[in-house]
């Protein structure tokens, strides 16, 4: 069985104006293109309470580092009240939304998750001396990357957030 270790997880949130269709395409591309992830949508609820409505996404991504390491993440959408609007930009009308997102990130690092060291209680035992006496400092080097990659990748969206709400 893989050892995983959650090594990151922080959520924004976001009031305002912005398309969520844009921001939904920004955050799977900037995973999939910018840092390699493999992600796939696990959930994708929506309620519609009168005019707005209510989104709730779950994905779910992973990256192979090595052999024996691999990156997985957890991202979560959740927006309240997600109405149409229309706004003015450069004298022309454009159809955007409105509303209050939440975007979390949970990062987890896996270790043999190919389960090559699972066969005996001997190479469980190998696969401690392992990594307690021979790669610790890899070790400690993968997870500091997918502290970097997920803190990033908030970042962005929050960038993104920022931006989409100035225009």
């Amino acid at each position: 069985m893989p050892e995983k270790d959650t090594v990151f997880s922080s959520k924004i949130k976001n009031t305002g104006v912005f398309t969520f269709a844009d921001f939904y395409q920004f955050c799977y591309r900037w995973l999939s293109e910018e840092e390699g992830f493999s992600v796939s949508e696990d959930s994708y609820s929506e309620k519609i309470a009168g005019e707005a409505k209510n989104i709730d996404v779950v994905w779910s991504g992973s990256k192979k580092v090595t052999d024996y390491f691999k990156h997985e993440i957890k991202v979560t959408f959740k927006v309240i009240g997600l109405a149409n609007i229309e706004t003015t930009q450069n004298g022309a009308k454009v159809k955007t939304n409105k509303g209050n997102v939440e975007l979390g990130v949970k990062g987890t690092l896996v270790r043999d998750y190919l389960g090559k060291f699972e066969k005996t209680a001997t190479q469980k035992f190998m696969r401690g001396v392992y990594e307690r006496w021979i790669v610790p400092s890899r070790v400690n080097e993968y997870e500091d990357k997918l502290v970097g990659v997920c803190d990033e990748f908030l970042s962005q969206a929050k960038a993104w957030l920022d931006l989409e709400g100035k225009r």
